[in-house]
């Protein structure tokens, strides 16, 4: 069971920096079961690190982290259908969990036990915790095209906003949330007061959309995010741009085959910013991940291909830790799928090289 006396109150995360001998950083124990949906460390609120992770074996687990880069599994719960996404409240003692039950629980840390919260049609593809300075609440996304807003006191949700199409993602940093659908829509809402549409983005993007995270200024305020595709490209985009060509795209994820005569395409998994530096990080199918200086528009560094995709990535609070799961996505088909390959979450000691090569201001 998860113990409230064990928050602790170190946040350095020491021990060896990644080398030849421990390339992929440090392994996180009892890995879930199955291909691993959803990532998130606990807020600054805990000055301890915690990490839970979501999973399509229906489970959500919790670590926590110590200073060395050792876990130690805290505890579990179950849903009722694979889970797509993880999330904290602001205070760190709960975890919200959405699943393909079209449900979202609430995990009390201390008690260890979850209530449900929110209800959609189908299953909650995104949940994300909004923290404002007059209110408090859950946003949800489903594949039933609807986006609503929860005060996880009552049954019903505050209010219900209607999508295009089935919600593949979302990104919130307050006052901004950033939603994509299916068929290619990206809509960004501003969440001062009430929550509502504030206009429907569009990037160079010509496939899917996969994943979605929003950037800060040097003043630590939202100023734009960038999308992922399935085609191995990344769109940065300024809600109020300077001039039009603060907006670009950059490939990634691509392989060169045959001496270059052609390139393999794999689709971007997961978007994450660094809290501190606003570099970006990327994780693909092609089981890589990399590091971005959206500035200065140059690669800072990238990983060895693991066996698996990489599906989910995070930083912790302080933006020393970056972790990320490996896993298979599902990409290739059913036929590509190895159960004797074992999914695995890694922590990744980043702080160094994350850091920008230039001063570019935002």
């Amino acid at each position: 069971m998860f113990q409230q006396s064990a928050l602790g109150t170190s946040t350095a995360f020491g021990g060896p920096r990644t080398t030849a001998s421990n390339p992929k950083g440090f392994e996180v124990v009892s890995p879930p079961e199955d291909s691993i949906s959803s990532l998130a460390f606990s807020p600054a609120a805990l000055q301890q690190n915690f990490l839970v992770a979501g999973s399509w074996d229906n489970n959500v687990r919790c670590w926590e982290v110590e200073q060395t880069g050792k876990t130690i599994p805290k505890s579990m719960q179950n849903m009722e259908g694979p889970v797509l996404d993880v999330c904290w409240t602001d205070d760190g003692t709960k975890v919200m969990m959405a699943s393909c039950d079209n449900k979202v629980k609430c995990w009390d840390l201390a008690s260890n036990q979850t209530v449900q919260v929110a209800q959609h049609d189908a299953p909650i593809k995104t949940c994300h915790w909004i923290k404002s300075p007059s209110y408090s609440c859950l946003m949800t996304g489903s594949w039933d095209k609807t986006l609503k807003f929860w005060d996880i006191r009552s049954a019903n949700p505050i209010m219900t906003i209607n999508l295009p199409e089935r919600c593949y993602g979302a990104a919130v940093d307050y006052p901004m949330a950033v939603v994509i659908t299916a068929a290619r829509n990206l809509i960004v809402y501003q969440l001062e007061g009430k929550p509502q549409e504030f206009n429907r983005g569009e990037t160079n993007l010509k496939y899917q959309h996969r994943c979605v995270a929003i950037m800060r200024d040097k003043k630590n305020s939202p100023i734009g995010y960038a999308v992922g595709s399935v085609e191995g490209r990344v769109a940065v985009q300024y809600v109020n741009p300077a001039q039009p060509s603060d907006n670009f795209t950059f490939k990634c994820h691509r392989v060169n085959c045959a001496n270059n005569s052609y390139q393999e395409i794999y689709a971007v998994n997961d978007i994450a910013f660094h809290p501190v530096h606003n570099t970006v990080a990327t994780v693909g199918s092609d089981g890589t991940y990399s590091f971005w200086d959206k500035d200065s528009r140059i690669k800072l560094g990238s990983s060895e291909q693991q066996e698996q995709s990489i599906t989910r990535c995070c930083f912790n609070h302080s933006g020393q830790i970056f972790a990320y799961a490996v896993s298979y996505d599902w990409s290739k088909g059913h036929e590509y799928y190895n159960p004797q390959k074992r999914n695995s979450i890694f922590l990744h000691p980043c702080y160094e090289e994350m850091k920008p090569r230039s001063k570019s201001s935002s």
